[in-house]
């Protein structure tokens, strides 16, 4: 690796100095707020979600920061990468705080949140889950794909699946899936993006269990990936889609069954071999 000149390296420093100072100033504005979610009568949920938009600004700074390393020093810079990781954390936390965490469940399980937050306009929701997958995806593409925090990344990925389907409002998602409504393309495209985020989390967490942890909880969040997939496509009766999922979650849970099975024989050989 060349060696890095001081000259490179003062218009680094001078180069990032405006996003440090941006990120200094939103998280002081940032305790503020906290004040005022912890003195509220209420959730809080409109402040945390001034929080989650105010975050991801710092998010794209670190990004911002690192892609600077990279053109000016040849050198990725993984303390801003891991920084950018842990806001991107704390962004989906606001986010579940607002919106719930339940992967598989009906809607109206958690429909008394999306009424808390209902002058929150549908665009707006949209918007957060496309900044915040495409930030994630830099920092995935960042660290590469052989990083320690694969796996980790890995659940984050699925934390945003999860609330890129929580976050609709369904009362009113449902009959503006009607082409002649207002906004149908952008719902539309959250519905696909919903859909692909859901298939991809399921995939990766049965990926995760099968290289590297052998977790029944792994294969079954999964599992639970795809059932939220199905009642999600349900929406827009995809009968097609749906039948296929159906097999494929039996498959999954036939295989989840048989491991287990596996697994227990093996324990007791270990028990009674002692």
């Amino acid at each position: 690796m060349a060696k890095v000149s001081e000259e490179a390296r003062t218009r680094y420093f001078e180069k990032i100095k405006e996003y440090k100072t941006q990120n200094e100033t939103t998280l002081t504005q940032e305790q503020k707020i906290q004040i005022l979610i912890d003195n509220a009568q209420d959730s809080g949920a409109y402040h945390k979600l001034e929080l989650a938009e105010a975050n991801l600004s710092i998010l794209s700074n670190y990004l911002l920061m690192n892609q600077l390393s990279l053109d000016l020093l040849g050198i990725k810079n993984e303390n801003y990468l891991n920084d950018a990781r842990k806001i991107s954390y704390k962004i989906v936390i606001y986010l579940e705080d607002v919106f719930s965490d339940y992967i598989d469940v009906p809607y109206s399980d958690y429909a008394s949140k999306i009424e808390m937050v209902q002058d929150y306009p549908e665009l707006n929701r949209y918007a957060l889950i496309r900044k915040l997958g495409f930030s994630i995806q830099m920092v995935k593409d960042g660290f590469g794909e052989n990083s320690k925090w694969k796996w980790s990344i890995i659940e984050l990925e699925g934390r945003l699946a999860t609330l890129s389907k929580n976050l609709i409002d369904l009362k009113k998602f449902v009959p503006g899936m009607d082409p002649r409504s207002e906004g149908f393309r952008d719902r539309l495209e959250h519905f696909r993006l919903t859909c692909k985020l859901l298939q991809n989390a399921a995939d990766n967490f049965r990926m995760k269990y099968e290289l590297s942890t052998n977790r029944m909880d792994d294969f079954k969040t999964a599992i639970n990936y795809l059932s939220a997939l199905k009642r999600f496509l349900m929406l827009t009766n995809q009968k097609r889609e749906i039948e296929e999922l159906k097999k494929k979650i039996d498959i999954w849970k036939q295989k989840m069954e048989s491991d287990a099975k596996q697994s227990e024989n093996a324990a007791r050989l270990k028990r009674l071999s002692k």
